[in-house]
């Protein structure tokens, strides 16, 4: 079993990488790419919601009719790949094109849950940020290089089908190391997203507010003056931040985590409120980048692992979360987003985070009432 594990946390480590650089192609360059090929600010927001939509929808199948299985989770994997294959060929027509993002949602959406848990299942907290980092290596080397590189549209998709592929590589790996048990759907009655409304509607909240930086944060800054590759670094210094924390913030999860989610939220609200008044300001924008560190990093990890503490059914609940964060908060979040490009993009998305942080209070209030 330990040298399992000495070969898990490379593998980990390797999925992680290229999961995440993969995802950096598309959230940080492909909105551009879609607007140099004619697209408008609201069909890249309705694009942008195809796949966190997919996100949100498939644990309730899942709830009901699937079983989150290694093999179910293979072929997550296989359809990212061929997702990424299919936006070549559909890219010029919107409609179809937004057929291949539904696709690659939904794949997308049953992989890194299932890995997540196993994740959690094996490593001890303070390991976990040290393997999850390598994600935002990959994120933070594809943004840099593509910053400098990126030349024609059609480049970018071809580094989603490389990334897409070494993801498939890396996860197909994973599989022997799953030993949660696998819980049908008859034996989930006990789960319940209602007991705990005022958390999930709080995390819903909290990536609605990331909408605007996750689909626009590149059209926002170059709209201000700010280089394509300078935006590029900007990335990369949150994602630098991001892995800072990532690797020093296992004492920080001994601590209580609801306290945590709820000082990383405020934070995120300030962080949306300087890119409202400063986005010409590189100085000030990177400030905001820094942020990222708690608004991404050390949130992120501390939800998965309450939600972990939360629920029995491991791997439903992580499904959950990045179904109702990830899904339908991101799906809400890059609509709105689309809707509401402008002036005021930042200012809004700081009021919508400032109500998660609001309802947080609500659910620790209710969760001592509930004990």
């Amino acid at each position: 079993m330990k040298l399992q594990t000495i070969f898990f946390s490379p593998l980990l480590g390797g999925y992680y990488f290229f999961y995440f650089a993969l995802v950096g192609v598309y959230v940080v360059f492909m909105p551009n790419v879609l607007l140099s090929l004619g697209y408008n600010a609201f069909e890249v927001g309705i694009i942008y919601a195809a796949a966190p939509f997919m996100r949100f929808l498939l644990p309730f199948v899942f709830r009901h009719y699937f079983t989150l299985t290694s093999r179910v989770y293979f072929f997550s994997l296989l359809f990212t790949f061929a997702g990424t294959l299919l936006f070549l060929i559909t890219i010029q027509n919107f409609w179809i094109y937004l057929c291949a993002n539904l696709l690659f949602g939904a794949a997308m959406g049953i992989s890194l849950p299932y890995v997540e848990t196993i994740a959690l299942a094996t490593l001890p907290k303070n390991r976990y940020g040290k393997i999850r980092l390598w994600g935002s290596l990959g994120f933070m080397g594809i943004a840099l290089w593509l910053g400098r590189n990126l030349s024609l549209p059609f480049d970018a998709l071809y580094y989603l089908g490389a990334t897409a592929l070494f993801t498939f590589l890396f996860g197909a790996l994973l599989v022997r190391y799953d030993t949660i048990p696998h819980v049908n759907s008859n034996e989930d009655a006990s789960f319940s997203l209602l007991k705990y409304w005022a958390f999930w509607t709080s995390v819903f909240l909290m990536q609605v507010g990331f909408g605007g930086f996750y689909n626009f944060f590149t059209i926002y800054e170059t709209a201000h003056g700010i280089s394509l590759e300078m935006t590029s670094w900007m990335w990369s210094f949150g994602v630098i931040c991001e892995i800072i924390m990532l690797y020093f913030q296992g004492p920080l999860l001994q601590r209580n985590l609801l306290h945590i989610l709820q000082f990383a939220t405020l934070v995120t609200a300030l962080r949306w409120l300087m890119l409202y008044f400063f986005a010409d300001s590189v100085i000030l924008t990177f400030a905001s980048q820094s942020l990222h560190a708690v608004s991404f990093a050390l949130y992120h990890t501390a939800a998965i692992t309450y939600v972990f503490s939360l629920y029995t059914q491991k791997k439903l609940a992580q499904q959950f979360f990045l179904g109702i964060a990830f899904g339908l908060g991101g799906s809400v979040g890059a609509i709105l987003s689309g809707k509401m490009y402008g002036e005021y993009l930042f200012l809004m998305e700081s009021l919508i985070t400032f109500i998660a942080f609001l309802v947080l209070l609500v659910h620790q209030k209710r969760r001592v009432y509930i004990r």
